[in-house]
Parts: structure tokens; sequence; C-alpha cells
């Protein structure tokens, strides 16, 4: 018989602090923390969620290049890693390693160009992303809010 993953569900509690920034609520909930607090009753819930994209560079043809073959190397690292081992004992290890690494790079280095090349010029640039919220609240269980609550006021004094 398979067993079933429990359902996703919404956090519960009576909202205790809101908070600009993720920072503030760990600070918050640290707070609580080191006044012994039980803070297993504790739910940090991040709201209006954001998909934020940082732009961090100009992709160009040798870029590509350069990042495919770093790429390449890691993996012909690997490869001549696992080749050395079971090698046998004649066989020059640092050799083996040197040779992926470098066929690693090669290969990566142009599979990245062609890749490069059937972008077409669409998407010309390198980017993260990550996922933000605006504000964080922080959730606490009914039968421990009042005291939270005390305490974060108690925390807002000190600045």
């Amino acid at each position: 018989m398979r067993t079933r993953l429990p359902l996703p569900t919404p956090p519960t509690g009576l909202t205790v602090g809101s908070f600009d920034t993720y920072e503030q609520a760990q600070r918050a909930v640290d707070h609580l923390s080191d006044n012994k607090f039980p803070v297993e009753n504790v739910t940090i819930v991040g709201n209006g969620l954001r998909m934020v994209e940082r732009v961090t560079g100009r992709l160009n043809q040798g870029r590509a290049a350069a990042t495919g073959a770093a790429g390449g190397a890691w993996w012909g690292l690997f490869v001549g890693v696992l080749l050395s081992l079971f090698a046998s004992p004649e066989t020059n290890e640092i050799v083996v390693i040197l040779l992926t690494l470098i066929s690693g790079a090669v290969f990566g280095a142009i599979f990245a160009i062609i890749g490069y090349a059937l972008t077409g010029g669409r998407r010309d640039f390198t980017s993260t992303s990550s996922v933000v919220a605006t504000s964080y609240d922080v959730l606490c269980k009914h039968t421990h809010a009042e005291e939270a609550q005390a305490q974060l006021a108690r925390l807002s004094l000190q600045g």
C-alpha cells in the first residue's frame, strides 16, 4: 500500500508581529527564543510573493564559451577521478585526470557556443532569480499569542 504525503495546509495562528524584511521577522523569533518562549508555536509567513530576476551582466559568445568550459571542466574532472579509481596500477592517474578535464572544458565550450548561437540574440544577459516577499508576519498559536505579543512589544521598545 502506498502512503500518501500530507497535502500542504495554510499556516494558522494569530499575527503577533508584521515586518518589512525577513531579517526583522527572524530577529523577532530569535528574541522570543532568547527569552525562553516556546518557539515551536511560531511561524514566519511571507506575504505578497514576487519572482525577482536580477540582471548580472551581458552575455556574449566569449562569456558563453568561458561558462561552458568551466562547467565542462568540472564534469571532466569528475569523470577523470572516476576513471583513475578503476585504472590499472601502471596508469598515470594525473594524466588521465588532466586529459578528461581538458576534454571536458573543450566540449563544454563548444556546446555552449552552439547553444548561444541557437538563441539568435534573444536573452543576451545573465541573471539570478529568487522569490521574495513584500512583508513577513509572525504567527503564533492562540494559546501563546498574548505572551508573544508582549515580548515583541518589549523588543520594539529596545529599538
